[in-house]
């Protein structure tokens, strides 16, 4: 199986409403976080189908995809890469691993990010040295930095939150809304799991906090603590 038939599946399964309303949905105007992306208009359900139908095509194949001027083929690598990831042994996983890191710059939406760093680059370095986390935090390019950030989750899932927070600080001062939200969201998952980090974290930081960031960290906590916060 090709990219090029993979593509063919997934333009088969496109929509004439999708197709118009995703470059809006995904900002692809001029000088927008997504400018000059292109959409063939298929729905995340169908192109998981695709990726679960064809995991274990070769790896040249999933750059292809990678290397696709449309969304939904990059999309569907990354799935695949998901896939595969979720049954490997430890050296297919660093494999998968080094393979995803090393094409960081085709990784460039949001939905992008989430549907896949914190899947493999985040359970990969569950019991690893996690030095690159800070390394994709000083790049340049704001999906590195968002790889980063999503891959906490499945620390924060295990009740370690060091890096969310060393990363929130790092990135606290962040130009780009994308980055807030991003913060924010993961914050407010770790104190889901144990509000005192989050409060810890919060009356440090919350005067210096982006709006949006501190809107999302705080989502769950009470009417008074929220209001205590947005006062700053």
């Amino acid at each position: 199986m090709t990219a090029e038939k993979i593509q063919e599946e997934l333009e088969a399964l496109s929509t004439p409403e999708k197709k118009d309303f995703l470059p809006y949905f995904f900002k692809t105007g001029e000088g927008q976080y997504g400018e000059g992306d292109k959409f063939l208009g298929v729905v995340v359900p169908d192109s998981r189908k695709i990726a679960g139908k064809y995991k274990d095509i070769p790896f040249q194949e999933v750059k292809a995809l990678l290397n696709s001027e449309y969304h939904e083929c990059r999309l569907c690598a990354l799935l695949i890469l998901v896939e595969r990831f979720k049954k490997a042994g430890e050296q297919d996983r660093k494999e998968i691993y080094e393979f995803y890191l090393a094409h960081t710059h085709r990784i460039n939406n949001w939905d992008l990010v989430d549907l896949s760093s914190q899947y493999i680059v985040g359970e990969y370095l569950l019991d690893k040295d996690r030095s690159v986390l800070y390394t994709l935090a000083d790049s340049k390019l704001l999906w590195d930095q968002r790889i980063a950030v999503l891959a906490t989750f499945p620390f924060i899932r295990s009740n370690d939150f060091k890096d969310l927070l060393a990363l929130s600080e790092k990135l606290l001062h962040h130009k780009h809304d994308l980055m807030h939200k991003a913060i924010g969201w993961l914050l407010r998952e770790a104190g889901k799991k144990n509000k005192t980090v989050l409060i810890g974290f919060l009356d440090r930081y919350y005067k210096e906090m982006p709006r949006t960031m501190l809107r999302y960290s705080i989502e769950k906590l009470t009417p008074e603590e929220r209001a205590h916060y947005m006062k700053k």
